[in-house]
């Protein structure tokens, strides 16, 4: 993992009105060394748009991530959609944005979607355009480097063309978005969620609300990482207590407690007490404690269990999150804002929560944290776990 920067990777749609279904699709992954992003536009709208634009993003990613020769790639993806017989044009257009992690540098190829939007130190630049032709249709390519601060992006059409006829006789225009976005970057670009959002919100209300055509945006800003480490059950071996509470302590990011035992443990090395934070308790979730230097302490078994039921239903949306302050919205909040998680997970059984009919290596918190990791790795987070 590149511990300098972080390629923060969010991505955003408006359906179109009166459509359940988004005609563009987005599909992104990521590894240690690399990033790879597809946006699809697929013709038209709705059901026959988005599988369209789903069976494109899909190809591409699969045959991306398999190391396919990248003209292989595109052949197979071009000769693959079928061709639309009044307008003579793809089903499907595409923008490949692959970033290697190693070295910061970034390709991007487009196939009839709008040019990307790249930002350096908050200004728009001009990326140096190479075509080629496969199976006769013209690809664009351009290439460079990310570092810290920069952001790049594609958009749909239905983002360049907001407002057609209606707010703008030619609708809202590159120039335009690229304009705007600079204002963006002047006061309120941390993330690139935060970013995106005010785009999106823009083309809402280009459109007045009745968007025309799907409208979508993903984008990557480079940033300084937010790890995050959660320490929870206490040690199988009681002498190494203290060994696991200074990595906790030392741990360069946000420091989590889950479990009142692990909490206890940390605070007696510290010499101090975790107090009780009540009005965060709810009756079916024991009050948050208070803990100097750490940024959130828990209960255990049953805020991790709902903090996942959280993220299972607001799919790592952080605007879905209940606003009321308790332990495992807390806990969720955390995570979610955290790009790579770190679990220390102690193996000490806890008699209470232990099922008799089990075996002793089947703990209840064991299975919880697996499940959420494999959660967190479905929604693309650098995840680590730490058996103790």
């Amino acid at each position: 993992m590149n511990q300098d920067n972080f390629f923060d990777i969010c991505n955003l749609s408006l359906n179109k009105k009166g459509e359940e279904l988004c005609g563009d699709q987005v599909k992104f992954t990521k590894t240690e060394t690399k990033s790879t992003i597809v946006l699809s536009d697929g013709l038209g709208s709705g059901v026959k748009a988005s599988i369209l634009a789903t069976l494109t993003t899909e190809i591409l990613i699969t045959m991306l991530n398999a190391d396919v020769p990248l003209e292989e790639v595109i052949k197979t993806v071009i000769g693959t959609l079928p061709i639309c017989q009044v307008r003579k044009i793809a089903y499907a257009t595409f923008t490949i944005i692959s970033i290697n992690h190693i070295t910061n540098e970034f390709k991007v190829i487009n196939f009839d979607n709008p040019p990307i939007l790249y930002f350096k130190k908050g200004r728009i630049v001009k990326l140096e355009i190479k075509t080629d032709k496969i199976l006769n249709k013209k690809i664009q390519s351009s290439e460079g480097i990310l570092e810290r601060g920069d952001f790049i992006g594609a958009i749909s059409d239905g983002i360049l063309y907001a407002g057609l006829g209606d707010t703008m006789n030619f609708g809202w225009g590159w120039d335009n978005i690229a304009k705007y976005m600079e204002r963006i970057f002047i006061s309120q670009a941390t993330n690139s969620r935060a970013i995106i959002e005010q785009v999106l919100s823009e083309t809402r209300s280009l459109y007045r609300d009745k968007i025309g055509d799907d409208a979508t945006f993903v984008g990557v800003y480079v940033r300084k990482p937010n790890p995050v480490m959660i320490f929870t059950g206490p040690p199988l071996d009681i002498t190494q207590d203290e060994l696991y509470a200074e990595r906790l302590l030392s741990f360069p990011g946000r420091k989590v407690i889950c479990g009142g035992t692990t909490g206890n443990l940390v605070a007696n090395y510290m010499g101090e007490t975790v107090e009780m934070d009540i009005p965060t308790m709810r009756k079916d979730l024991p009050p948050i404690g208070i803990l100097k230097e750490v940024d959130l302490v828990t209960e255990g078994i049953l805020t991790i269990s709902k903090a996942t039921e959280i993220l299972k239903k607001c799919k790592g949306d952080i605007s879905r999150l209940s606003s009321d302050r308790n332990g495992a919205v807390l806990l969720a909040r955390e995570i979610i804002e955290g790009d790579s998680i770190y679990f220390l997970v102690g193996q000490q059984i806890n008699e209470f929560y232990q099922n008799p009919l089990l075996p002793k290596n089947i703990s209840i918190r064991r299975n919880l944290i697996e499940d959420l990791v494999q959660l967190l790795r479905s929604q693309q987070k650098e995840v680590m776990v730490e058996y103790c």
